[in-house]
């Protein structure tokens, strides 16, 4: 079959695309965003100074606020709350980043306190004010719990003094400038009341209306950073009052007349931890946002793959780049490294958001795993991408450029990737369980193409790692708590990145065992054989000296990595085909439509059929 046209979907595609975009849900939670940003005026403006892409952004937030529906329901609902970055990410990451902070951040984290439902939202709602979140401080960022603003309870008023007591108090990096029109925060800062810290709360703040910033309000704008541009600010307050019903209040903490604080829990750090609570959706948000971006950008390289032309073994011949398998083998790497992201993070936003009170830090918990392993990820598909397609994938015009720099800030927003690892890494080196010795079963007449086995093996290079963590933190230095940990962290880390994609691995096998059409069937297991083969790759060593693999298990494993690349690649176009990006998205892309920058158009059907390419035979 040729190359499909733009506006052609294949029923395995099809399937495919049921299964990575939430089956039957699929069109209430991606539907209305994937509409959105096939209209025009999502389309690439090309030329436009940061400035002015930072207010094209805050005009697409309008349009996308327009779609949302009830944008309340929306900060409530975690399956449409990613799926709104997903969609927006690859089209505009400066977009995805304010949608983020208003609806997640700033209203979700109203709506999660005492009577967020009960306030009059509709300034919010109808974003004639748009919301922002100032939690850290330019010398606070992963110590947050160190932060030192202050909203100082004032018996005469009953109301706030919010006050900036340092330099390195000032909020860093909030959206804060006049840009996109009047502004709200919610600000983090520690209640004091009596002179005593009771803790760290959210406040919500008015920081500037049509005429400017209010009166005690200083906002001072950062250079620009890389990617997107957005109007990031430093910001700090001089006695700004507040009134009573500005503290945000729930369980964790309530004030009362008298200035007496009531808790349900017992010191300032879980305080602080359920104040923010809206982080741990962050999370999530940030992980939805780069996998549209890998998503977008695989379609985009294998698109271009197909559709670029060199010269063949025989004089006058003309080969497409995706016959060659230097070219078409680190493109299906990747894809079975997407599809794997995209299974995890569907199967952690369900977890999330049916999760029981007891069940809170351990579900926090692999949020934040799969948050650090999957934007790692995608930069490193996004890159790969981008090198794929030449001196073409510099141009912003093609729609990579862009893309591995907007990424970094999701490694950076909600909890810097490695701090958050840490953190999880030194949790699990005895809070978590995982396979045992021997489970695994014996490894002789196993084949390296058999699911079940290659996921226990990677089961097995977790548990591993976690015996060696745990040997290094028994017999690291007494007396030295930093000296133990560094001698256990790397082991730590090790079985944290061996756990993720242990549980990337369980979700991308759960959904082939949900497929129904037998050649969406093959093409499932074989891009999880693939995924799962790659991941092994590092631990042969371990998993050979512990028995768990054979000489001939390791020998081997090169060819049949080898023999499974070759039969993915006449499938190629379906795998990207069942990322369903809009046809209207990729036609104004020059190298996603069978074109260039600065060179003439090509037609899919003919190039499709010069290339001999097959999209649909899978058996």
């Amino acid at each position: 079959m040729a190359v499909p046209a733009l506006t052609k979907t294949h029923p395995v595609a099809d399937e495919l695309a049921q299964l990575l975009f939430e089956g039957a849900d699929r069109e209430r939670v991606h539907g209305v965003w994937r509409r959105l940003v096939s209209g025009k005026e999502f389309a690439y403006r090309p030329g436009l100074p940061p400035e002015e892409r930072t207010a094209l952004s805050y005009e697409r937030l309008r349009l996308l606020n327009d779609a949302a529906g009830d944008p309340v329901e929306l900060a409530a609902d975690p399956y449409r709350l990613a799926g709104l970055h997903e969609w927006t990410g690859p089209v505009d990451g400066g977009l995805t980043t304010l949608a983020s902070i208003h609806y997640n951040l700033f209203l979700g984290s109203v709506l999660d306190h005492d009577g967020g439902r009960d306030r009059d939202l509709s300034a919010f709602t109808s974003l004639r004010r748009t919301g922002t979140f100032l939690c850290t401080e330019l010398e606070h960022g992963n110590d947050v719990a160190s932060m030192e603003t202050v909203a100082v309870f004032d018996r005469a008023t009953g109301g706030f003094h919010l006050t900036t007591p340092t330099p390195g108090a000032r909020k860093f990096m909030p959206n804060t400038s006049l840009t996109g029109g009047p502004k709200t925060a919610v600000v983090a800062a520690r209640l004091v009341v009596d002179g005593e810290d009771q803790g760290t709360f959210l406040f919500l703040t008015p920081l500037s209306d049509e005429s400017g910033h209010l009166p005690g309000v200083r906002v001072r704008p950062l250079p620009q950073r890389t990617g997107t541009p957005v109007d990031h600010c430093l910001t700090s307050f001089d006695r700004v009052w507040l009134p009573r019903e500005a503290l945000l209040e729930a369980e964790h903490g309530r004030l009362g007349a008298d200035g007496t604080l009531a808790s349900s829990l017992g010191n300032r750090r879980k305080r602080l931890l359920r104040s923010i609570n809206r982080v741990t959706m962050g999370k999530l948000c940030m992980s939805a946002g780069t996998l549209g971006m890998s998503r977008a950008a695989l379609t985009i390289a294998v698109r271009y793959a197909h559709s670029r032309f060199l010269a063949g073994p025989k004089a006058g011949d003309r080969i497409p780049l995706a016959s060659h398998r230097s070219h078409h083998g680190r493109l299906l790497h990747a894809l079975a490294t997407a599809y794997a992201m995209t299974f995890l993070h569907r199967s952690l936003v369900s977890r999330f958001a049916v999760h029981a009170e007891e069940d809170r830090a351990e579900v926090e918990r692999e949020v934040a795993v799969a948050k650090g392993w999957i934007t790692w990820q995608a930069r490193a598909i996004t890159t790969e991408c981008r090198e794929r397609c030449g001196a073409q994938g510099l141009f912003p015009a093609n729609g990579l450029a862009d893309l591995p720099l907007n990424i970094e800030g999701g490694i950076t927003a909600e909890g810097d990737n490695l701090v958050i690892w840490v953190k999880a890494a030194s949790e699990m080196v005895f809070g978590h369980q995982g396979v045992r010795a021997g489970e695994s079963g014996d490894p002789e007449g196993r084949e390296l193409t058999e699911l079940p086995f290659l996921r226990d093996l990677l089961a097995e290079a977790e548990r591993i790692w976690q015996d060696r963590a745990r040997t290094a933190l028994r017999e690291g230095p007494s007396g030295d708590p930093v000296g133990r940990w560094n001698a256990t962290s790397d082991a730590a880390l090790e079985m944290v990145s061996a756990h993720a994609r242990l549980q990337a691995a369980d979700a991308f096998l759960a959904a082939a065992a949900r497929t129904e059409d037998p050649r969406a069937g093959f093409l499932m297991r074989s891009l999880c054989r693939l995924f799962l083969l790659r991941q092994l790759g590092e631990h042969t060593g371990d998993l050979l000296a512990e028995g768990r693999l054979t000489p001939d298990h390791v020998r081997a494993l090169p060819k049949t990595v080898d023999t499974l690349v070759g039969e993915l690649a006449p499938h190629l176009m379906t795998l990207v085909d069942a990322f369903d990006l809009p046809a209207e998205v990729l036609s104004g892309i020059p190298i996603a439509s069978g074109g260039s920058v600065g060179g003439d158009e090509v037609d899919w059907e003919e190039a499709g059929v010069r290339a001999g390419v097959v999209v649909a035979g899978a058996h």
